[in-house]
């Protein structure tokens, strides 16, 4: 449902910035560590995942393994978008769902885009026979988008009856099949029937001006992949394609 609203609501938003996004964060409400945080965590992690060497790997490798078998390394492996999803919609079986989301260019502190689910509505367990319409989503933006430097984005989400030890995300930003940025964020353990806040940070890398006109002329070719990991195992995927000629 929240990937199908975001949808409904793009028309007439094609000067925002992309879903879900990463860096760091604070955190409000129910998302807690357990532990004191210590200061330079979130940086400390980010600093070694950066640093850390994983082998290549291919989309088709990928596919021939469960889900349950496939980890952060697999995918920070992959040299291009995906073209298929790597688990189903089943394979989050803990009640995770994104409720809301917000965008801001934090360099003028401009609201960009927000949408929420109304709280009325409950939460629809998965099925065997969801199409994919929910996990991908197509953003039609402005050339403005690719000036700018730095982006947040806030994600509210609620998990169900069973306690989330390790909460993680890794995305995957790719034009053609170069790849742009790669954000991986450790949300930690989220307590059981909570709803949970963090703003997640983008620092948008410089893009030359020959970069840019091939984006701009590659309408949907800039494409991204966000993984979901609990306890190292992979539990949602979710796909978006962009345009930056709108």
């Amino acid at each position: 449902f929240f990937f199908r609203l975001i949808g409904e609501c793009q028309a007439g938003l094609s000067n925002t910035l992309p879903k879900q996004s990463l860096c760091g964060g604070s955190t409000t409400e129910a998302m807690a560590s357990g532990k004191p945080k210590k200061k330079t965590g979130i940086g400390n992690f980010m600093k070694q995942q950066a640093a850390k060497k994983v082998p290549s790997t291919t989309e088709d490798e990928l596919l021939q393994k469960k889900p349950c078998d496939i980890s952060p390394d697999d995918v920070l492996g992959l040299s291009k978008a995906c073209s298929q999803y790597l688990c189903k919609t089943t394979e989050n079986k803990f009640g995770i769902e994104f409720v809301a989301f917000k965008l801001r260019d934090m360099d003028n502190d401009i609201v960009l885009f927000e949408v929420a689910k109304p709280d009325h509505l409950p939460f629809e367990p998965p099925k065997d026979t969801d199409d994919d319409s929910g996990r991908f989503i197509r953003y039609d933006f402005t050339p403005a988008f690719l000036n700018l430097s730095t982006v947040g984005a806030t994600v509210k989400w609620r998990v169900g009856g069973q306690p989330i030890q390790s909460f993680r995300m890794v995305e995957r930003h790719f034009f053609r099949d170069k790849l742009l940025k790669s954000f991986d964020f450790e949300f930690g353990f989220c307590i059981p029937n909570s709803r949970n806040e963090c703003e997640q940070i983008y620092d948008i890398p410089p893009i030359s001006d020959e970069d840019k006109q091939q984006m701009l002329e590659g309408r949907y070719e800039t494409k991204s992949d966000s993984f979901y990991f609990v306890d190292g195992k992979l539990v949602m995927h979710n796909r978006a394609e962009y345009s930056y000629n709108n």
